[in-house]
């Protein structure tokens, strides 16, 4: 979408990513009918200025949880409406500051040269489980969006064998919807440290209880989290935590570091699973599954893996201080994106990073940008690369907004340069 507010300021943009995901990236780019979004679709527009131009788009009223391939299928028609839009299929490896601006070089050995460079990677694969090292891959799942995990996925249905996922959040969600799809009646374990699941949506949505940013105590995890209880018990957590979203970037920044540490370290996991919730249907089909004893949520963390010929045998310590043993056929690891941002693989950034052209933010969350989304010179980051300055910047609305103001700024500044 930055690509496509350049192309109609007039300034044509290069898109490089793998050559079937443009346009979608990688949330979007499944091909199941059962992953949802986790929003209806009148917040869901690609443009700030039409917030109802997905809805439109969908033919809805706007309180439906459309399919995410659909939305995938939404931007890739906004993109190839943008005439100055090109696309180069591969990997951006290296880039290095030249008199015009950069020269960025491809997997494949390609260069290609820009005015302003603008890194929108998006979330990072996770990094591998503790303790995974040595377990045959076809056994143990690291990265859930890869094409292994489909065919683990796949492989487990035909088998019906037992399956164990670590993470409870949304990942996890998303590998228990492809696994009931595929027809997998086995027994699913999920595990994490709090045992915490996504909460719901409800349908119809309640009424909203908006505030103002005078309203709600700054610069105090604690007062914060008062504050958050009681108004919950006023208007209900979900009516309490969408209130205060128009006023996360303020809230965030007024944190002293200590307590925006304090917050990840403790708060965040309650956050995540009241804040990042789940569509209705979806709810209520992991109920149903909990229910029917399919679907087993332990509070608690993993002890030990031991891998044999056909199974892995892995100890739970639980939460509760007893130990649980599970045997599956296959385990994936579903913590969710890379939490650290100094562990990246990504050739790109760990060549920018050598070169002295970025920096990680305080807290490791990505990198160090100011209020622009500029991370140097000439270079602009989006989306969870800038989490340390936005913290709310993963979802839809909010990176909408990013996008297009990264758009306008790189256009006033070229404007600028002549």
């Amino acid at each position: 979408m930055t690509a496509a507010h350049l192309s109609a300021r007039g300034i044509p943009a290069l898109l490089i990513d793998t050559a079937e995901r443009f346009g979608r990236g990688l949330a979007y780019s499944t091909r199941q009918p059962v992953h949802i979004l986790n929003v209806v679709t009148a917040k869901m527009s690609a443009w700030p200025a039409d917030p109802a131009h997905f809805a439109t788009w969908s033919g809805d009223d706007g309180t439906t949880f459309a399919e995410r391939r659909e939305f995938g299928r939404y931007v890739e028609e906004q993109l190839a409406a943008a005439p100055l839009v090109k696309r180069a299929g591969g990997m951006a490896v290296d880039a290095e500051r030249d008199e015009g601006g950069w020269t960025v070089t491809l997997s494949d050995g390609a260069k290609v040269a820009a005015s302003a460079l603008v890194l929108a990677l998006g979330n990072q694969p996770p990094a591998p489980f503790p303790g995974s090292d040595g377990l045959p891959e076809q056994r143990f799942v690291n990265n859930p969006w890869s094409d292994a995990a489909e065919v683990a996925i796949a492989r487990a249905a035909e088998s019906q064998s037992d399956v164990l996922i670590l993470g409870t959040g949304l990942t996890m969600i998303d590998v228990v919807l492809s696994l009931a799809a595929a027809g997998h009646e086995g027994r699913i374990t999920a595990v994490s440290r709090r045992g915490l699941v996504p909460r719901a949506h409800v349908s119809p949505p309640g009424a909203p209880s908006p505030v103002s940013l005078e309203e709600v105590p700054l610069g105090s995890l604690m007062a914060l989290w008062r504050w958050l209880r009681i108004r919950s018990a006023e208007v209900g957590f979900r009516a309490a935590v969408d209130a205060i979203r128009p006023h996360s970037l303020a809230i965030w920044r007024s944190l002293p570091h200590a307590d925006r540490r304090r917050f990840l370290r403790h708060a965040r996991p309650q956050w995540d699973v009241h804040r990042h919730r789940i569509a209705p249907q979806v709810a209520e089909q992991i109920k149903g599954m909990i229910a029917a004893g399919q679907l087993d949520i332990i509070a608690g963390r993993v002890a030990s893996m031991q891998a044999s010929a056909d199974e892995l045998e892995i100890s739970i310590a639980r939460r509760d201080g007893r130990e649980s043993v599970r045997r599956v056929a296959t385990a994936f690891n579903c913590t969710g994106p890379l939490g650290d941002i100094r562990r990246t693989a990504d050739p790109l950034l760990r060549a920018l990073l050598a070169d002295g052209e970025i920096s990680f933010d305080s807290l490791s969350l990505g990198l160090e940008v100011d209020e622009r989304s500029k991370a140097g010179p000439s270079l602009w980051a989006l989306g969870p690369l800038t989490k340390g300055m936005y913290w709310e910047i993963v979802a839809v609305p909010d990176i909408r907004g990013q996008a297009e103001a990264v758009a306008s700024d790189i256009h006033k500044e070229l404007l600028s340069h002549g």
